[in-house]
């Protein structure tokens, strides 16, 4: 019998972010946060482990404003990310600060990651349906010839925010459904004629449709991508410039692409049409607990989530 799927949560960024989690601003009528939401419908979906990534700095901080209560609705695992956790031989870049992005934060995970998994970002609130999807995906499935992985996409208009830039995984779909690459662009911004990115700090900018699909790093992906990640971690430290070595993350959407260009993974891309929310700028939160108001109103969510 194959393992149940199991959810991991990327957290390290969250204490950082907010200046520590007692000032994350809660969405819902009592109190809840973004990954309340995430985790209720990812327990509805079928999950009953999850794995929190997050920084030793707020684990105490983490644990007692998060964990104790995901801990009544789910096996809580913890995991932590941390600039140090490199391959022998390897030291910090000095001056560095900032984390080393997100498969650094499923490397960091490898000890407690023994199942097929879905990975989410604290943050952002996906909706019901895409831990359906990819729940369902990863109960069935098993690598075969290749990695069987799988992606929920979402539709690029259903994802930004009129408040400034967000990065987003653009993504290329094959005609049957599956995942030809990914490209981070980190700069995407509305305006009046809709959607465009740059790549020069704002000197130059390219259209792109709303239709396009994006990843919003919600991947699901069998054991094996763990290795994958701590076995390609050194060519990435390798390749980095000097300039890089301060800011140059390493990214799921990069290890992916290797891996579906070395034709060793195929991605399904299952797609959503919930529209996303997250507090990228303090002005997202107003339009964030309006949509859970609409929600709860809807039925979709009782009004207290956790009885």
């Amino acid at each position: 019998m194959e393992k149940k799927p199991i959810l991991v949560v990327m957290a390290a960024g969250m204490g950082s972010r907010y200046g520590g989690l007692k000032q994350i601003d809660p969405v819902g009528p009592h109190g809840e946060v973004i990954i309340d939401y995430s985790i209720y419908d990812a327990k509805r979906a079928g999950f009953e482990t999850v794995v929190f990534i997050i920084k030793h700095e707020f684990e105490e901080e983490f644990k007692e404003v998060i964990g104790s209560r995901m801990e009544k609705q789910m096996e809580v695992r913890y995991a932590f990310q941390q600039l140090d956790d490199l391959p022998e031989g390897y030291s910090v870049p000095e001056g560095r600060v900032k984390p080393w992005g997100t498969s650094h934060a499923i490397m960091s995970a490898r000890n407690v990651i023994d199942a097929p998994f879905a990975v989410i970002n604290a943050d952002d609130y996906y909706g019901p349906e895409a831990f359906k999807e990819i729940y369902d995906y990863l109960s069935q499935g098993e690598d075969g010839e290749k990695y069987r992985y799988a992606m929920v996409g979402y539709l690029l208009q259903n994802t930004v925010t009129e408040h400034g830039t967000v990065a987003r995984g653009l993504c290329e779909v094959n005609a049957d459904g599956t995942l030809q690459r990914v490209t981070e662009r980190t700069k995407i911004g509305t305006y009046e004629k809709g959607i465009h990115y740059t790549e020069d700090g704002g000197e130059s900018w390219v259209d792109v449709p709303g239709d396009t699909v994006v990843s919003m790093n919600l991947w699901g992906f069998t054991p094996g991508f763990v290795t994958e990640t701590c076995e390609r971690f050194k060519a990435f430290l390798d390749t980095m410039t000097p300039e890089e070595s301060q800011k140059k993350e390493y990214f799921l959407p990069s290890v992916v692409t290797q891996l579906l260009e070395e034709q060793k993974a195929e991605v399904q891309v299952l797609k959503s049409h919930d529209k996303w929310y997250g507090v990228t700028y303090k002005e997202d939160k107003p339009v964030v607990v309006q949509a859970v108001r609409e929600k709860i109103e809807a039925g979709i969510y009782p009004e207290k989530l956790w009885k």
